[in-house]
């Protein structure tokens, strides 16, 4: 059985057996987020975001449209995630940039990810890091720009 706080916002969306939504957490009508995730306090998940199994989602995030996460991702405090590469006001894309976060990757606190970046398999974003562009498989980045500086054994 999954448990939402009374405190959340949970608008008609799909939420896995033992998923825990904490308070001031917003989700969007159309959200789907897998079995046995974490989403932590004050973070906001966009109606076309898609969560696998055992995500963990530390406070202060928002999650907007396009973004996709797999299994087993942890995403830290204030991680900072885009969908539009030329954002102005009042002006609305038909179609958003999507981010990818693939299985077992782990993004550092306050990590921003620009639009249409893939975070590779098992890769881990350093704290602070501005990811500009892919990040491969089990690579270890850093910094603003985020550089390789090693890979995961």
């Amino acid at each position: 059985m999954s448990f939402i706080h009374p405190l959340a916002d949970v608008a008609e969306c799909t939420i896995g057996e033992g998923t825990k939504v904490w308070q001031f957490v917003v989700i969007l009508t159309g959200a789907k987020i897998g079995q046995d995730c974490n989403i932590c306090a004050q973070t906001l998940i966009e109606g076309d975001v898609v969560i696998g199994d055992r995500v963990t989602v530390k406070s202060g995030v928002q999650l907007w449209d396009g973004t996709r996460v797999e299994d087993d991702v942890f995403i830290g405090p204030n991680a900072t995630f885009t969908n539009d590469p030329y954002p102005r006001s009042k002006q609305y894309l038909e179609e958003f940039s999507g981010i990818r976060i693939c299985k077992n990757a782990s993004i550092g606190a306050n990590a921003t990810i620009l639009p249409g970046i893939t975070i590779g398999k098992e890769a881990m974003v350093g704290a602070g890091a501005v990811v500009t562009e892919d990040v491969p498989p089990k690579a270890v980045v850093v910094g603003n720009p985020a550089r390789i500086i090693r890979y995961v054994e």
